[in-house]
């Protein structure tokens, strides 16, 4: 379409002028974060070093044994002491492994045979692309105790672990002479539990976990999650004073191997926590199991004083000032707690 215009005096056909298409708010940033993202998500591929040199997380013996269905599984060991065998299981986070029982590990070796066992998914145990299950990891807990403790063994686990070590212990209790959970997780006060939200519930799991393992970002996400700012910020809400610089290098370790991101895009997606656990397992055990807690940003302890009142082989000592990790914070407390625990139960 043209129009008349006058130039220089004159008129003359002109080509209509169209009003310009100038980009919006919404466009400009739309643009830039897909930069952003596209940028890391290449930086993610092609510059990290996802097969970091991993040293041990406790300096001790390491041994690996095939599972029943969990893979294989590695382990740490010093059985120059005499007693009872202690075990420990960490927690599932982003960058878990028996990192996080080192304190406790450090302190009974040599006074009693101690095992930290490594769980699917982490550490020097078989990092799969499979699926990851409370199942499974009880069942690891169970393959250790029976194929290489051997004797009922004193238990202890640590946050979502105690999950996992109760689950085990409610299955094969002969495995067991008693279970420590230290900030466990599954005391939370949930009100409504109708049939409906639970399906609601595992389908918002399971969409997350498709959109976590889709291959184009997956890995890029999880480089995301672990970067040193990343597990220095989480790890920081788990500390009452600073958080443990050994616990931080070794978490970007641990995070940067192959494989690390499968068993954590479970945990993010909320397919590893088990939401009936007191009803179902936590009160159905008959040996006895004490509670070690504080504050913690990531769990809560609402319904823990109803098992307590219930369940009389349930006791709990409260670690104050501490947010999730008392055994490193106050590693004497927890250590007076412990032996009084068994020393009433020898």
């Amino acid at each position: 379409m043209e129009e008349r215009r006058r130039f220089n005096g004159r008129e003359r056909d002109y080509p209509a002028m169209r009003d310009e298409k100038r980009p919006n708010a919404l466009q400009v940033i739309g643009t830039v974060v897909g930069g952003v993202v596209g940028s890391w998500l290449t930086y993610s591929r092609l510059v990290i070093d996802h097969d970091m040199p991993l040293p041990p997380a406790v300096d001790a013996l390491q041994e690996r044994f095939a599972g029943t269905g969990t893979g294989f599984l590695n382990y740490y060991a010093d059985s120059s002491g005499e007693g009872r065998p202690l075990v420990l299981v960490h927690s599932i986070n982003a960058a878990g492994s028996s990192y996080e029982m080192r304190p406790l590990f450090d302190h009974y070796r040599g006074k009693r045979p101690v095992y930290a066992l490594d769980l699917p998914g982490f550490g020097f145990s078989e990092r799969a692309d499979r699926m990851y299950s409370p199942e499974l990891y009880a069942q690891a807990i169970i393959d250790l105790l029976e194929q290489r403790v051997g004797v009922p063994a004193d238990v202890i686990a640590l946050s979502l672990g105690s999950e996992f070590a109760s689950r085990a212990a409610h299955m094969r209790p002969d495995l067991f002479h008693s279970l420590s959970l230290i900030s466990p997780s599954g005391f939370t006060r949930r009100e409504n539990t109708q049939a409906s939200q639970r399906a609601s519930s595992s389908s918002a799991s399971d969409i997350a976990l498709a959109l976590f393992r889709f291959p184009l970002w997956s890995q890029g996400i999880y480089d995301a999650l672990t970067t040193r700012s990343s597990i220095r910020y989480f790890l920081k809400q788990s500390f009452e004073g600073a958080p443990d610089e050994g616990m931080i290098a070794y978490d970007y370790h641990t995070a940067h191997q192959h494989g690390a991101r499968f068993a954590p895009f479970y945990f993010v997606s909320g397919k590893l926590f088990s939401r009936h656990i007191r009803e179902e397992v936590y009160e159905k055990l008959t040996l006895p199991v004490l509670v070690l807690y504080d504050r913690d940003e990531f769990v809560r302890f609402d319904t823990l004083p109803d098992t307590l009142a219930q369940c009389p082989n349930w006791r709990a000592v409260r670690i104050t000032p501490t947010r999730g990790l008392p055994h490193f914070e106050q590693l004497p407390s927890v250590v007076n707690a412990l032996n009084d625990f068994w020393s009433a139960f020898a």
